[in-house]
């Protein structure tokens, strides 16, 4: 069965509740089934669009491509921002007269409200559009970057850095549901990665950017001015070619700013993406990701300075250069964990039953990313540890490409799996995942210096990856066993209750 949609009116906790129904492929009228194969080429889709242009699973592939990359990289921009100080981290504990260590904290105050945030974003996304939403947060992030500019002290450049987080995090955990929205079931893992590969991207390629521009330019208050003009292209941008996902007329999705679900706020919609967490089908892959993230994401980015900066006396800029091979990692990756995901599922689909086409399929890819993770990350601290003192070596740089490969295969298998196994609550699996994620990546770095310092680099590598098996592998291969039993007892329970 699959969803046959009417302007404005999409039923699912995550979306305006409106009269909806249920139309399948053997109950298509005539007419449907024509524009279907005049739109598309077949009627053979997952879910059944109506037979309105309007519909955003009908729009043309261009027009769906340049707002999800809108979208993708507005959410990279979250990351981008929380990391864009890191190579400036000396010079702005210089200027205000702070330690290296609490200058830190600039960065660890944008990760743990990049979580938390998006709780409140997700209700009002679904009252008023996803578009005003995005609109209203490159705003306020351009006028918080501002005032980080402007900050003569630390207490006033976290708080600007704090308002920055929170106005930008919308997309972080929406992009989920803009992917659901616009795309068939079948194209979703190329999609979906392009989303999660941004994500990824932010974290890597801003320490790479503003690393030359604190060398060259030499006063980093130009970082948060060079961010604040991003906000603003972006926001034109929007204008122009960001329209209105939800299924709405074309003067909702352009011209106003209108009310798009009449129903009352109640506190529940911001708390409720917090119990999926009871959900294994989001439990798991929220877990299992954030543990790989928090070491093949934040541990591979934030430790770079003190780890490679020490030990190889890099320059501002030297630092940045260590960056790509997370960069050209995250990019492989996803093309084995976008497309290859579509083309394993997809075939999948054409030798199996419609009973037996369950998404824990697709679960088997994330067994190479698991293995290029902890290979990548083995790699990378025992070769940080053996390579001589003020002597650069490629080495550790190879280990942060390899594991920046399966990291960017994990994100995108975990959570296209997640939001296939709850499509009606696609932003709120966003939000779960991104929650999760951040808390643990926030964390993190309170802990990896002590347990450098506790049991060195090389055996750091040992309880790296025994952790990475424990929390991440094991229980994603027990998903991958009992989730589609899980998930129907799961169903029944709620449809009893």
């Amino acid at each position: 069965m699959a969803l046959n949609r009417s302007p404005v009116d999409v039923n699912s906790d995550d979306k305006p509740n409106l009269q909806t129904s249920c139309t399948s492929r053997d109950e298509l009228s005539a007419s449907l089934r024509e524009y279907l194969l005049q739109r598309h080429g077949t009627a053979h889709l997952d879910p059944i669009p109506t037979a309105k242009d309007a519909d955003p699973y009908n729009w043309p592939a261009w027009k769906k491509t340049i707002n999800l990359l809108l979208v993708a990289f507005h959410a990279m921009m979250c990351t981008f921002s929380a990391s864009a100080i890191i190579p400036a981290f000396l010079n702005i504990s210089e200027d205000l007269g702070v330690s290296l260590q609490r200058t830190s904290y600039l960065t660890s105050l944008q990760i743990v409200i990049l979580g938390v945030a998006p709780l409140f974003w997700k209700p009002l996304s679904n009252r008023f559009g996803r578009r005003p939403i995005f609109l209203i947060s490159l705003i306020c992030s351009l006028v918080s970057n501002i005032g980080c500019a402007k900050s003569k002290t630390f207490a006033s450049m976290a708080g600007c850095r704090a308002l920055q987080a929170f106005f930008i995090s919308p997309p972080t955990a929406l992009g989920g549901a803009i992917v659901t929205e616009c795309f068939f079931k079948h194209e979703r893992g190329r999609y979906m990665g392009v989303w999660t590969l941004m994500v990824t991207l932010g974290v890597t390629t801003s320490p790479l950017i503003f690393g030359f521009v604190t060398q060259y330019v030499k006063d980093y208050h130009w970082i948060y001015w060079i961010l604040a003009i991003t906000n603003a292209v972006q926001f034109i941008l929007y204008i122009f070619f960001g329209p209105e996902t939800l299924f709405t007329t074309f003067y909702k999705r352009y011209i106003t700013f209108c009310r798009i679900d009449p129903r009352p706020l109640c506190l529940r919609e911001f708390i409720q993406p917090l119990f999926l967490i009871t959900r294994v089908s989001v439990a798991i892959p929220a877990v299992a990701y954030a543990m790989v993230f928090v070491f093949a994401a934040v541990l591979t980015t934030v430790e770079i300075p003190q780890l490679l900066q020490e030990k190889f006396n890099l320059s501002a800029q030297g630092i940045g250069l260590q960056f790509i091979p997370l960069i050209i990692g995250s990019v492989l990756g996803e093309q084995v964990g976008g497309k290859l995901s579509d083309l394993w599922m997809n075939r999948h689909a054409r030798h199996s039953s419609l009973e037996n086409h369950a998404p824990e399929y697709c679960l088997w890819l994330s067994y190479i990313g698991f293995s290029f993770t902890i290979a990548g990350l083995v790699v990378f601290l025992v070769q940080t540890q053996n390579s001589p003192a003020g002597k650069w070596n490629v080495t550790p740089l190879v280990g942060l490409a390899i594991t920046a490969f399966g990291n960017q295969i994990i994100a995108t298998i975990l959570i296209t799996y997640a939001v296939d196994c709850n499509q009606k609550e696609a932003a709120s699996v966003g939000v779960c995942a991104t929650i999760v994620r951040q808390i643990w990546a926030f964390i993190g770095p309170f802990w990896f210096p002590s347990m450098f310092t506790s049991v060195g680099l090389s055996n750091s590598a040992g309880i790296v990856a025994a952790l990475i098996v424990g929390i991440s592998v094991i229980p994603t291969l027990l998903l991958r066993w009992r989730g589609q039993t899980w998930r129907m007892a799961h169903s029944e329970t709620e449809s009893s209750m």
